[in-house]
């Protein structure tokens, strides 16, 4: 845990900046913009990259995913900078659930992959780089995204401890719970060998 340095008020207000930074559904605004449809009709029904690259669009789909990242990035940066590690801290885990539980939709949000890899990028850049590695890994060689979500899940707490980040590791593991719990669905089609490939049809 990092040392906190800031009032309660202070830290509250970074809570909510982070929330409603990360609740922005990109996905489902893109795919508005774009003509691509409803995504709760496509698919999986999610509002992240993987779900919009089933519309057929791949700049849609990238574009979801550099900004969902980027929100979680700007949470943390923002926060670090007008503040201090604490305040950083508690604005990336706001950014997460904010994009997971998203007030606007009911919260019916993302699995937070991208936003995910944005905040552990922006807190310590080398455990974000291997997290983006370790989802590489595990997405190329199943051709399956949730196996790469859960690879770069599980790589982050090591990655912390490694690289010497140990006031990140709570708020690290609190994430990888997050990542698992939302894939739970997932897990379950993982097991019983169900999981669609990337691209493919939910």
């Amino acid at each position: 845990m990092p040392i906190v340095d800031h009032a309660p008020m202070i830290l509250a207000l970074w809570a909510v900046f982070g929330y409603l930074l990360g609740s922005i559904p990109f996905g489902m605004v893109l795919a508005h913009i774009m003509s691509l449809g409803n995504l709760r009709e496509i698919g999986s029904g999610n509002i992240g990259a993987t779900n919009v690259l089933r519309t057929g669009s791949k700049a849609a789909a990238a574009l979801t995913l550099l900004l969902d990242g980027g929100k979680g990035a700007v949470a943390v940066l923002l926060a670090r900078g007008f503040g201090g590690e604490d305040t950083a801290q508690i604005a990336g885990l706001m950014a997460m659930l904010g994009h997971c539980y998203p007030v606007w939709l009911r919260f019916r949000g993302g699995k937070g992959v991208a936003t995910f890899l944005g905040i552990v990028l922006s807190l310590s850049w080398p455990v974000g780089v291997g997290c983006c590695l370790a989802w590489l890994a595990g997405a190329l060689t199943s051709r399956i995204s949730s196996m790469g979500a859960l690879f770069a899940a599980a790589a982050s707490t090591p990655l912390m401890i490694s690289t010497g980040r140990a006031q990140g590791l709570i708020l690290g593991i609190i994430l990888t719970l997050l990542i698992f719990w939302r894939h739970r669905a997932n897990i379950a089609r993982l097991r019983a060998g169900t999981e669609p490939k990337i691209g493919g049809k939910s």
